[in-house]
């Protein structure tokens, strides 16, 4: 079970912070909401990429971040997947090459490259493996992208709408395949949205986020239908005000 509980200060010349509290259990939890609403920056925050004011990020019990008890451990030691929407494929490493750079360096080359290749064939790019990102269409980058992140073994899972720049059809399908993953793993994923029936195919709750702050949570099939396109509370589909 993921535990955020949080506060960003405004970066300079801005007046914008971000007042998070959710609880994200095994599963896929949808951070869902407007544009500008604290979403990208709560992530960035749970991988270590930003450093909180205050409060408290445990996974399991343990604290990554605690700022009474001065806890603030590096990303590294968090062991957090996180594609973006970028992905940040490696340019000059092959698929294969570009999977296996965030497994355990433990293990042999030989070994790694060959879990890579394990791990492309189940995101359905097995094919890909000696080519580089330049050569790749834009479903196949994300499935790329997505087999790295899933063959190191992480704690948590956190996607930055990954499959944002894709169709219907592409999303729908890369949805399903991260599903099956997480369903087989049994870790938290929590994954950034602006597609409601993207949050439908892969989501089992919502966490609803508005001019930075969390203003309402609960399971998709609960609060998704209450909800407008921008995220806000549609008051004829049931919603609060």
């Amino acid at each position: 079970m993921l535990e955020v509980d949080l506060q960003i200060a405004p970066a300079k010349d801005s007046d914008f912070s971000v007042r998070a509290k959710f609880v994200a259990p095994p599963g896929v939890t949808i951070l869902f909401g407007p544009s500008g609403a604290g979403k990208s920056t709560t992530l960035a925050a749970i991988a270590g990429l930003v450093k909180p004011a205050n409060g408290r990020i445990a996974l399991d019990g343990d604290a990554w971040f605690d700022s009474h008890a001065r806890v603030d451990k590096p990303i590294h030691q968090r062991r957090v997947a996180f594609v973006f929407q970028s992905l940040a494929l490696f340019p000059h490493l092959s698929a294969v090459d570009n999977v296996a750079y965030g497994i355990d360096r433990a293990l042999g080359r030989g070994e790694r490259r060959r879990r890579a290749a394990e791990m492309l064939e189940r995101m359905k790019v097995a094919h890909l493996g000696a080519r580089r990102p330049r050569t790749f269409s834009g479903g196949e980058a994300q499935r790329v992208a997505l087999a790295r992140a899933f063959a190191m073994s992480p704690k948590l899972v956190l996607l930055d709408e990954p499959f944002s720049a894709m169709d219907r059809e592409l999303r729908l399908a890369l949805a399903a395949d991260v599903r099956a993953f997480v369903d087989e793993a049994q870790l938290p994923l929590v994954h950034v949205t602006h597609h409601r029936n993207e949050a439908r195919a892969i989501g089992d709750r919502v966490v609803l986020m508005q001019s930075g702050e969390v203003t309402a949570s609960g399971s998709v099939d609960e609060l998704l239908p209450k909800l407008d396109d921008t995220g806000r509370f549609d008051l004829g589909r049931g919603g609060a005000a």
